[in-house]
């Protein structure tokens, strides 16, 4: 393997570095950088988050899925094989299953168990999103509701609608682009590159026997059809928004993915949500963004990679045109000393990381630093994502003070268009899926300071 630029000693940058300052929101709080214990799993801290937020609510959540513990759920999550008596019965079942882990009330947080028995939750009428124990709790939730209410209609439909895509009943749209790369900016573009097969694809799944038995199973009457077709172009904005992103970052840092052997690509903090059910044909996209290209392997590095995932990491040569999904179980900065440095895996042309969250809390800080400093300082391209523009200014925030030299950051063109419910906070905003990005390479961040400021307090 060729030799890399020597790895610096990784401690937190002393006062000799240039101090930048990115003003961050007033609810940020900045998190030390001076950690030592091992990172956690982020499925776990969410776990924990819904229990904090709705006590009782992750017990409910267990007993819905027959389970008696989040060992349990953890299992099923990463692949492996379900404990006795976890499943359904029927799709209806399910369906009222998923529904009652929604069912608290959202302005006090009481659960079915803590209310008389002369008291119901009953859902808003509007979106079918949020519950209440009462018509109090109701009036008194509403100035902070309405500001949502309509997105989390939106999502209320979104997360029946999924299910297609788990039977496969939704298959997306594929196949060679027929306009250049970088014709292709964003969904406006894409969406118009692909419409007649996109077009043909939506009819074909609104009036299949999967959607008729999906609807028959919810207890809810069928939306309309152009709200069931805003649903399907949702959700396939958010399966192929990593694979795109994976390909922003590929051409705005200019890497080469005709290099004779395949171009490797890291996602580092994978979870099971870039695993889970992930199947080998859900990253063509990123295939077709860039004919001709000598092979592109992705290899997905976390804690929360599901054990199911293909564990190869050979760095064999590549067949030309083909993409390979890999996947390896641990912190990323161990694998790269056990496969990277060994020559065992192939050195990454792009390091990937959508949705880090070490600006969220000291633990994932912790966890992150080690990632953050190799990155840095092998001067390996590296892009993240957020969710927010307050998750944008406080990791910026970080990255600065970690002195990495911040090439480029701004709205993501890619970003996923369906929007996220906060689970046990459900009228907090709705978020979008890397709904920012921010790239960088090696350290010594050049951009004027005053410049990024203006940047961050004016919006990306």
């Amino acid at each position: 393997m060729a030799p890399r630029p020597r790895r610096r000693r990784h401690k937190k940058p002393t006062s000799s570095v240039a101090p930048m300052v990115v003003t961050l929101p007033t609810d940020v709080t900045p998190v030390p950088l001076t950690l030592s214990k091992p990172g956690p799993s982020i499925d776990a801290l969410g776990f924990s988050s819904l229990e904090n937020n709705v006590p009782g609510l992750s017990q409910v959540i267990l007993q819905k899925l027959n389970m008696k513990s989040y060992e349990e759920y953890k299992l099923v999550v990463d692949g492996g094989t379900p404990v006795s008596g976890f499943g359904f019965r029927c799709l209806q079942e399910m369906f009222q299953k998923m529904e009652d882990t929604f069912r608290f009330c959202a302005h006090c947080r009481a659960l079915p168990s803590d209310l008389s028995d002369s008291k119901v939750l009953r859902h808003c009428k509007r979106c079918r999103n949020v519950y209440y124990c009462g018509p109090k709790c109701q009036r008194s939730d509403w100035p902070t509701h309405r500001k949502v209410c309509q997105e989390l209609c939106l999502i209320a439909v979104d997360r029946l609608m999924e299910w297609l895509l788990v039977t496969g009943d939704f298959v997306l749209p594929s196949g060679p682009w027929p306009q250049l790369t970088e014709v292709v900016q964003g969904w406006d573009t894409w969406f118009s590159m692909r419409r007649l097969q996109l077009d043909a694809t939506l009819d074909a799944v609104l009036g299949s026997h999967a959607m008729t038995t999906l609807w028959a199973s919810v207890g809810r009457p069928r939306p309309d059809p152009d709200v069931l077709q805003g649903s399907l172009k949702r959700l396939l904005t958010d399966v192929l928004s990593r694979p795109l992103t994976l390909g922003l970052g590929l051409r705005a840092l200019g890497i080469n993915v005709k290099k004779i052997g395949g171009s490797t690509l890291h996602v580092v903090g994978a979870s099971h949500v870039e695993t889970f059910l992930t199947r080998p044909g859900d990253y063509d996209e990123l295939g077709y963004m860039f004919p001709g290209h000598l092979g592109l392997r992705i290899i997905m590095v976390g804690v929360d990679v599901a054990a199911g995932f293909s564990q190869s990491t050979s760095n064999s040569p590549l067949e030309p045109g083909t993409v390979q999904l890999s996947g390896h179980k641990g912190l990323y900065h161990n694998f790269w000393e056990e496969q990277v440095e060994t020559g065992q895996t192939t050195h990454p042309d792009l390091v990937v990381a959508f949705h880090p969250g070490f600006h969220a809390s000291p633990d994932l800080m912790e966890a992150w630093l080690p990632t953050l400093l190799l990155l840095r300082d092998y001067e390996i391209p590296t892009l993240i994502t957020v969710y927010s523009h307050q998750e944008l200014a406080a990791s910026l925030q970080i990255l600065v003070d970690l002195d990495t030299h911040i090439t480029a950051y701004g709205a993501n063109p890619f970003m996923s268009l369906k929007p996220e419910q906060a689970y046990s906070n459900p009228n907090k905003q709705p978020v979008y899926c890397s709904a920012y990005y921010i790239m960088f390479l090696g350290s010594s961040c050049q951009l004027d300071k005053r410049q990024l400021e203006e940047k961050v307090d004016g919006g990306v």
